[in-house]
């Protein structure tokens, strides 16, 4: 996909609970979304941040004929754009309307334009990094309580992994099935 995830329902069409609650939103064992800072005007331009529950849930909250990607299909991309020195810059979107200055290394080369939609703290409910960082979900399991995650920053041409927390806020990219 070319843009953030936006959806509020699964495939099945059931509601995908907006939890705007900072509490609630910690201690969530099932799917949510919301959107940055609890405004609306963030989800046209960033999407929506889901908690990892949404992204696994059976209901699937992908667009039909698409998919959140694994650990292993991310690995994949990055590898493709030249690994995680080169691949970070390639899948940036260009200038500094949404990141900011520097935005090191940004060409979109691949087209896929990430966008630093920031992300939701799991233990206070908070908003943070909006405009320098983009954080995307993956499907893969680490450990237990625990996920894997692609991080891209505004001030390194470098993507990382991280392995969080399922309760954070994340942004999603899906792909083709």
């Amino acid at each position: 996909m070319v843009e953030n995830l936006k959806v509020t329902r699964y495939q099945n069409g059931d509601l995908l609970p907006n939890v705007t609650d900072t509490t609630e939103w910690c201690h969530l064992p099932t799917g949510a979304y919301c959107n940055y800072n609890n405004d609306i005007k963030n989800a046209p331009t960033y999407g929506r941040l889901y908690n990892w529950f949404a992204v696994t849930d059976s209901r699937n909250i992908a667009p039909k004929g698409w998919h959140v990607p694994t650990y292993r299909e991310i690995e994949i991309m990055i590898a493709f754009l030249g690994g995680d020195t080169l691949a970070a810059g390639k899948l940036k979107e260009q200038g500094t309307s949404h990141w900011l200055y520097p935005n090191t290394g940004a060409t979109n080369e691949s087209g896929f334009t990430s966008l630093p939609g920031g992300y939701r703290y799991n233990r206070e409910g908070t908003f943070h990094t909006l405009g320098s960082n983009g954080y995307w979900w993956t499907t893969t399991q680490s450990i237990e309580l625990y996920t894997w995650s692609k991080r891209i920053f505004w001030y390194f041409a470098h993507a990382d992994y991280n392995h969080n927390l399922k309760t954070l806020g994340f942004s999603v990219r899906c792909v083709r099935d």
